[in-house]
């Protein structure tokens, strides 16, 4: 059984450098977000450790192990998503978030109509364990961290058996999240503007969205996660802030380990050290270790800004802390 830490947080919450922080553990390995949808430019889309994604050897290997599963593999068309395999009704069906008890029985009874949805669960199972596995076993980790952060993908990994997953609830200011989603290339990004957009830079105007849409997007995403830990044993389920992170980052890896059953005094900060292999947000192919609170949302949100923020998801920035 191959355990998994799973960080279920709504986008730009930290995830990835949080990843990164648990993946420099000797017995933990993390390549990003496991479910692997598109990379852009894959021609000039680079891995975590500067190699062009194709050339990188640590997921040739990877595309070598899944073979011997009888799984073909590409990382750049990887096919791990949820609706990878999906027909249009299924897809539709999984495309809201995660809900309470009885909408999710709801939506597990219009699947179960479809012919195309039991293939599509029993391929996204298989690709799923089997690179799970491969990771592992390339690794030699015992602990692989997925930063896929969604719930609903969260979800159908917790019913397979050959599974053993933590979850790890990351929680940040909201007005920080939004800060990114309004505005991706500058505060979700690699510091160099070369790097961005996984190394074929660029600007990502068509990601950007107005506050209300991202306090939104904020706000939903919160309320799929909160929904879905409701359903999962407490034990195997952590929460952390994002600030902790930052501010007290010994302690918070510390807790951490003990929870995905690591060595404790094995983790470190210096998380650039350790030879990785992400993919997914522009921070990884930046060259320094510093951990810096981001908290630039403190300047850069007008008051209109705050004011729609708070309107839309201020009572539930506060019930997580926030003030």
């Amino acid at each position: 059984m191959t355990r998994v830490a799973y960080i279920l947080a709504p986008s730009h919450s930290g995830s990835t450098l949080l990843a990164m922080l648990l993946g420099a553990h000797p017995d933990a390995c993390t390549v990003g977000e496991l479910k692997i949808t598109r990379l852009g430019n894959v021609e000039k889309y680079l891995c975590a450790c500067g190699a062009p994604i194709r050339q990188c050897t640590f997921w040739q290997g990877i595309a070598k192990r899944m073979a011997e599963r009888n799984v073909a593999f590409d990382v750049t068309h990887a096919q791990t998503a949820l609706m990878a395999h999906g027909s249009a009704y299924t897809n539709r069906l999984l495309r809201p978030l995660h809900r309470n008890r009885l909408m999710e029985f709801a939506r597990d009874a219009a699947l179960s109509l479809s012919p195309t949805w039991h293939r599509q669960r029993r391929t996204f199972a298989e690709r799923n364990v089997a690179l799970m596995e491969s990771v592992a076993a390339q690794s030699g980790a015992k602990v692989i961290v997925d930063s896929s952060k969604t719930a609903i993908r969260l979800k159908y990994l917790l019913r397979l058996e050959q599974l053993d997953i933590r979850v790890i609830r990351l929680i940040r200011d909201g007005r920080g999240g939004a800060l990114a989603l309004m505005e991706p290339a500058a505060f979700a990004d690699a510091t160099d503007p070369k790097l961005r957009g996984g190394g074929s830079g660029g600007n990502r105007d068509d990601e950007r969205l107005t506050m209300a849409e991202a306090a939104e997007e904020w706000r939903r995403s919160n309320e799929e996660a909160d929904e879905i830990v409701k359903t999962i044993d407490p034990s195997r389920v952590t929460t952390i802030h994002y600030e902790d992170v930052c501010q007290t980052p010994l302690g918070t890896l510390g807790n951490l380990f003990q929870f995905l059953g690591l060595d404790p005094t094995k983790g470190t900060v210096e998380f650039r050290n350790t030879p990785q292999h992400v993919i997914g947000n522009g921070m990884r192919l930046d060259s320094t270790s510093e951990i810096r609170l981001d908290e630039r949302w403190r300047e850069q949100l007008s008051d209109d800004d705050l004011s729609t923020f708070e309107r839309v998801a201020g009572a539930a920035n506060r019930r997580y802390g926030y003030r």
